[in-house]
């Protein structure tokens, strides 16, 4: 394990903890989240395990840092694409949507497992970091819908929320483990493909015409 050389600033040990969700989210493109664990992360980086365990106690610690900055960039960048004063139409926000979820995919297949395995075995100080980051952002996006949209701003945290759940479970149906193709396979079911960016568009457009 000599490629590992102990943080020693604040510095360094962001970027090592950066190094480790690197793995982390290398791994969750390729595998399930119960194939993951501190000891295919730590192989992964040419560390010990016990290297793993002075930035991180659990592999829950790492997900939610690693949900966090998925969550962050996902609503920097509707920020980004829907300017204020922008004068979008809800179908034309509804197509810009879609297309950043489809690119945040990793977003969605993260919030499978977010409340009932990640947020459960995480420290209470990481858990309301985690939701300080997430509300910090969830409203600012909320208030930038409401003012180009003219929307109801209280409505707006719902709205958000119901098309990250669908996201959810669509990204899923999108992801398949082995385990499951191989399941199909022996029932000769063929797998059920999903258009996501499409399937999103769709569903957020029917919930901006509803309000």
């Amino acid at each position: 394990m000599g490629s590992f050389v102990r943080a020693r600033s604040d510095e360094q040990k962001a970027q090592r903890f950066a190094e480790i969700k690197a793995a982390a989210k290398r791994q969750f493109a390729q595998r399930p989240y119960h194939a993951i664990t501190l000891t295919t992360i730590a192989e992964e980086l040419d560390w010990s395990r016990a290297n793993i365990y002075k930035y991180a106690s659990t592999k829950e610690e790492i997900f939610l840092a690693l949900d966090a900055d998925e969550c962050h960039a996902y609503f920097q960048a509707l920020l980004a694409a829907l300017p204020e004063g922008c004068g979008f139409g809800a179908d034309i926000v509804a197509e810009i949507w879609a297309g950043i979820a489809s690119a945040h995919q990793d977003y969605f297949r993260l919030g499978e497992i977010l409340a009932g395995i990640i947020e459960i075995n995480v420290s209470l100080e990481r858990l309301v970091a985690f939701k300080r980051g997430y509300y910090a952002d969830m409203n600012a996006f909320a208030d930038r819908l409401a003012s180009i949209l003219e929307l109801d701003r209280a409505r707006m945290e719902d709205l958000i929320t119901t098309v990250y759940f669908h996201g959810v479970g669509y990204v899923s149906v999108c992801f398949r483990s082995p385990l499951m193709a191989a399941a199909l396979a022996e029932l000769g079911i063929e797998r059920h493909e999903v258009d996501f960016q499409r399937t999103m568009r769709d569903f957020i457009a029917m919930c901006l015409a509803a309000r």
